[in-house]
């Protein structure tokens, strides 16, 4: 009889219930992804969304602590067990036998992380393709002008209700650094209006430093991010989103805001000495009110466009293939 008959024996039921407990904790840590909404748990250190698309982000984050907890759980579970059930004997002084390698267990320590990340991975990959993806004719477009150490936001919009000025088609020289695959959703006759802002601006409801960003309740905009200097970052908070301001690329993404109030925005790439100084203010209203806003502007002469962006030859302005 071998030596080892004895003390092998009895372990195969553990080690078949510690692989059970395994394949059960991958389970669990690969459905938290579509198993509840975002209002079913806590929002765990986020603020409530403001966007219709913010939930999606809000799941992914708590899917992600879900999957983190459940799989933390299974590993302190282990770590204690083996602590207890494999200390060292006060009365037996000899060596326990000794094992080299288990290839079933090393196995599934190899190919269950492997699971976990495919799956993060899986849902990251999913919810950015729906968070980017663009709609074609957007109602709203704003272009978001990062420079130190503020914001200007261009609301290329038809204010005066005339679709036959300026002259359709034509793109203003200010805007002449967006891609010709964004400008060509430009409403027809967008005159447009600006705000620029300093780092002394504060909202007047709130007080909060900025200047402040106008965006209609219920209805999509798209925003076109450019910088004017260095790299920034758009960071609406409740947004639950942000996005690299790069001067000579564009970044663009659509939002609907669903909640009217005002919010805080932030620059989120240290950008220079006053980077903390670049904050800004979000007020969602009401879509009548928002056309009221862009009339306000007008009438205090705040017509046209800021510049926007670095200049660029065209071939490297249209360099990326469309994406809508």
């Amino acid at each position: 009889m071998s030596p080892y008959g004895s003390d092998r024996s009895p372990r195969r039921p553990m080690r078949r219930k510690l692989l059970q407990a395994l394949t059960a904790g991958v389970v669990l840590a690969t459905a938290t992804g579509c198993s509840y909404t975002w209002k079913d748990f806590p929002r765990l250190g986020m603020p409530t969304p403001v966007t219709e698309e913010a939930p999606r982000i809000l799941s992914l984050w708590q899917g992600s602590w879900a999957a983190a907890l459940v799989t933390g759980i299974l590993v302190w579970g282990l770590i204690i067990w083996s602590v207890i059930f494999h200390r060292r004997s006060r009365t037996k002084i000899e060596v326990p036998a000794q094992t080299r390698y288990n290839m079933p267990i090393e196995a599934l320590y190899t190919v269950v992380p492997l699971i976990i990340v495919s799956v993060l991975f899986y849902f990251t990959a999913r919810d950015e393709s729906k968070l980017l993806a663009l709609t074609p004719k957007p109602p709203h477009t704003i272009n978001v002008i990062g420079f130190q150490w503020s914001w200007g936001f261009n609301y290329i919009e038809n204010v005066d209700g005339d679709a036959a000025t300026p002259k359709p088609g034509a793109v203003p020289k200010e805007l002449a650094s967006i891609p010709d695959r964004f400008t060509k959703d430009f409403p027809a006759g967008a005159e447009g209006v600006y705000e620029k802002g300093v780092p002394g601006d504060r909202n007047p409801q709130t007080g909060n430093p900025g200047p402040t960003l106008v965006l209609p309740k219920g209805e999509k905009v798209r925003f076109i991010l450019s910088s004017n200097d260095v790299i920034h970052s758009f960071w609406v908070v409740p947004f639950l989103f942000k996005q690299d301001v790069i001067p000579g690329h564009t970044n663009v993404f659509e939002v609907v805001p669903s909640q009217e109030g005002t919010f805080m925005g932030k620059c989120a790439e240290l950008c220079g000495v006053d980077h903390s100084r670049m904050l800004f203010n979000v007020k969602v209203v009401s879509p009548e009110a928002y056309k009221t806003y862009l009339k306000e502007l007008a009438e205090k002469g705040q017509t046209g466009f800021l510049p926007a962006g670095i200049q660029q030859t065209d071939p490297a302005r249209n360099a990326e293939v469309n994406k809508l």
